[in-house]
């Protein structure tokens, strides 16, 4: 039981929450009779509320605390280098802990992505690489080469010009009219493909965009390797290669997100290497510092930076805290985990693991569909497993934010409940996860999912 000190803290922060914190992607009337959930803790797989309450971090806060929480030494790192020196900016000068992270970087990219332009996250990456596409084609000679083709359902970030490119109708219609150019093609959900088409035809729908927009209109394709919004849905077998093949014919960039997939998440350091294809640009973020500080990056190939090396060429962004020294710092530090304690190696190892439990739920009626890749991996949930039938927005309503969210929740698991698409729980532990962990997961999921079940009226055959 709390003690009364406790008592009395717990209530100031609730009502200082509610009356100044204005919290992200939250419907804040839910909380005017119910509690703000406020995380004070965390260590290794787990966090713990201001009231002592203990859960497992099963979505890595935000798919980003990738080695686990409560590393002071990481964060010492960024301490460290603030005596040295706390702040100075890109604009201009360089400083050694981004020119150190920037090769290290460029060393563990795939192909010739030699060439790192910071920023403070991953929308801010995204922005920033759809404006280094559309400067790249202007330098080059190509200046109606703008828009930039998405996947439906994708999501890529809130700023205004990422999100043209996010395929998500309910995120973007409060803001339109958006930045033109952004134009969507169907995600590779194999589970519920669309009439008529094969996995074949997944990649060639690219290709028909771009020459149904003209080609010389298309500056590039974007993709995430494994596409998070929808429920963490993988490619099918060559969707990549032919992509490649297919934005080499018509002078498109492929722009592979990687905010989510890269630093370990799905047992590589980039996605593009799990699924062997070589993009232009790779926008990353989250992991890159697993979240002990905030940075992203744009990393681009040799040859879209040669236009902006010659002359007076000048890449017109940029952002006052891109590149932090205390955020290289932290990243440094960060990659040294990664390297040194075999954090990969965790992964590749164990993916089978995590993969097998979540495939263990599919004796639950609810559970239509298990997918993802790597640490990385969401179950489908239909009301009826052989139709597929999905259940319509007020069901949904109910079953995601009227029972799961807050049920797994109260139960000790955090994940995510997510409707950007059909009903999907996902999951996403940090990488230093293994059997044990997994068990306490599969602990309060299959009660739950079981329980969701008979509260949807959904039964096996």
């Amino acid at each position: 039981m709390a003690t009364t000190d406790e008592t009395v803290r717990h209530g100031a922060l609730q009502e200082l929450a509610k009356r100044h914190l204005w919290l992200h992607f939250t419907r804040m009337g839910a909380y005017a009779d119910q509690d703000v959930p406020i995380i004070v803790r965390g260590e290794g797989c787990h966090v713990w509320d201001e009231r002592g309450n203990r859960y497992f971090d099963g979505l890595s806060a935000l798919f980003c605390v990738n080695i686990g929480h409560g590393r002071a030494d990481v964060a010492q790192a960024g301490a460290d280098q603030a005596r040295e020196l706390g702040f100075f900016t890109n604009w201009s000068y360089a400083h050694p802990r981004a020119i150190e992270l920037a090769a290290r970087i460029a060393a563990l990219a795939p192909g010739d992505l030699n060439r790192v332009f910071f920023t403070s996250g991953g929308g801010e990456a995204v922005e920033s690489a759809l404006k280094l596409a559309r400067q790249y084609h202007k330098l080059t000679g190509k200046p109606n080469k703008t828009k930039v083709v998405a996947r439906e359902i994708a999501y890529h970030g809130t700023t205004l010009g990422a999100l043209s490119a996010t395929g998500i109708p309910g995120l973007r219609e409060p803001f339109e009219p958006l930045t033109p150019g952004g134009v969507h093609v169907p995600n590779t959900n194999t589970y519920r493909l669309p009439p008529g088409m094969t996995e074949a035809d997944l990649a060639e729908a690219i290709g028909h965009r771009i020459e149904f927009e003209g080609p010389d209109t298309v500056a590039a394709v974007i993709l995430e390797p494994v596409q998070n919004a929808g429920g963490c849905i993988t490619p099918p077998d060559g969707y990549f290669q032919r992509v490649r093949e297919i934005c080499d014919e018509h002078d498109v960039l492929l722009i592979s997100d990687e905010v989510i997939c890269s630093w370990g998440r799905l047992g590589e350091w980039f996605g593009a290497q799990r699924y062997g294809y070589q993009p232009d640009i790779v926008t990353t973020a989250k992991g890159i510092t697993s979240a002990y500080a905030p940075m992203g990056a744009v990393i681009a190939s040799d040859r879209l930076a040669e236009p902006f090396l010659e002359g007076t060429a000048t890449f017109m962004h940029g952002f006052t805290f891109a590149g932090h020294p205390m955020a290289a710092a932290v990243a440094l530090a960060n990659l040294d985990v990664i390297e040194n304690e075999g954090i990969l190696d965790n992964v590749r190892t164990h993916e089978p693991d995590l993969r097998a439990m979540l495939e263990s739920l599919r004796d639950i009626p609810i559970v239509g569909d298990v997918r993802g890749a790597g640490y990385f991996q969401a179950l489908e949930l239909v009301k009826d497993r052989e139709t597929k039938e999905t259940f319509d927005d007020a069901e949904s309503e109910t079953l995601l934010r009227g029972f799961l969210s807050g049920e797994l929740f109260r139960r000790g698991l955090i994940c995510r409940a997510d409707d950007r698409g059909d009903p999907v729980i996902q999951v996403s532990p940090p990488l230093i996860a293994g059997p044990a962990e997994f068990a306490e997961m599969e602990s309060v999921l299959r009660p739950t999912l079981e329980e969701a079940s008979d509260r949807m009226h959904v039964r096996g055959r």
